[in-house]
């Protein structure tokens, strides 16, 4: 991958500058305005930016390094903290939020903690993972955000449980091999398109025999569009592959002393986790189509080292499927 370019510091300084402008707009069109508007934008923006440097150049990586687990565990509660500046900044602090922040933030820390030196993979490493994202699966921190909407919620909810994710694993667990980084390039390029197409393939023909999705374009949406793939990209494909792939896979991979086994174990897992989705339990067809689909963004990770890279592949299979397709 030395001829792939990644993100650089000022590319992420100008996202990060598009972003929050972007976000501002959108507060002020939708009538947000005062001290908890500000507060809100504050910490949303101390979140994405957290995830956007640490994206750059792998900095978060090499950061995690020079800073070592004992210094790391100051990383990861600052989190907490923030959330915490924010219940008082919009006056909405109460114990039971102060309360449901401190244990999501604060059970993973100690499970990496009492880890140890151990190498990736330990048993305490997968509790951690369970611990930052099953309450997302069960939507326990939504009530972490009293002054939002239905977008700012989930995305508020997305930040930050990825940039706990990030202090635990990266700064306190030191874990190698993550990709949380962004990489583009003729040969990224190649990987995303190979993967999608080939994904696609399989999984049209298949999720239409197995009477799980019909083609009807007639539902999409195309001046929503763009909208619609960032949020894909921002609330799903980049936090589940964090998780499945630069944390899972990674780890299953070592346990298991074998990247093939770690990368089937973790698509298996994947394909697991959805089949509770759609309303229907157990919903096998959703499983078996999203440990498939699972596989094929562990290759494009494993190929790459970017998880950016997985996340582009995940994002154009769910737009896709959302934009031409309907679930039966």
């Amino acid at each position: 991958m030395s001829s792939e370019r990644q993100l650089s510091t000022w590319t992420a300084a100008g996202l990060w500058a598009a972003a929050v402008a972007g976000a501002s707009l959108y507060a002020s069109w939708n009538g947000y305005s005062g001290r908890a508007a500000v507060f809100t934008l504050g910490l949303l923006g101390f979140f994405l930016a957290i995830q956007l440097f640490f994206a750059a150049g792998n900095l978060g990586e090499r950061l995690a390094r020079r800073a070592g687990s004992q210094a790391g565990v100051l990383v990861a509660v600052i989190p907490f903290l923030a959330y915490l500046i924010y219940l008082a900044g919009t006056n909405n602090f109460t114990g039971r939020r102060a309360a449901i922040a401190a244990v999501y933030v604060f059970a993973p820390i100690l499970l990496a903690i009492s880890a140890g030196a151990a190498r990736a993979g330990a048993w305490q490493d997968y509790l951690a993972m369970l611990a930052v994202f099953l309450p997302l699966k069960l939507k326990v921190l939504s009530s972490l955000w009293p002054y939002g909407d239905s977008v700012v919620v989930p995305i508020a909810t997305m930040l930050f449980a990825v940039s706990v994710a990030l202090g635990v694993f990266l700064f306190v667990r030191q874990f190698e091999g993550v990709g949380y980084k962004v990489v583009w390039g003729r040969g990224a390029a190649f990987t995303i398109l190979l993967h999608f197409v080939l994904l696609a393939v399989i999984v049209i023909p298949l999720g239409s025999a197995l009477h799980f999705i019909q083609f009807d374009p007639s539902q999409a949406h195309w001046k929503a569009l763009p909208g619609e793939a960032l949020l894909i990209f921002l609330l799903v494909a980049w936090p589940e592959e964090l998780l499945f792939r630069g944390l899972l896979q990674n780890s299953l991979s070592r346990t298991l002393s074998n990247e093939n086994a770690g990368w089937f174990a973790a698509s298996l897992i994947f394909g697991l986790a959805h089949i509770a989705n759609n309303g229907a339990f157990p919903n096998w067809r959703y499983a078996l189509l999203a440990t498939i689909a699972g596989i094929f963004y562990g290759s494009a990770w494993r190929k790459t080292d970017s998880i950016f890279v997985s996340a582009i592949v995940h994002a154009l299979v769910d737009t896709t499927w959302h934009l031409l397709f309907r679930t039966l």
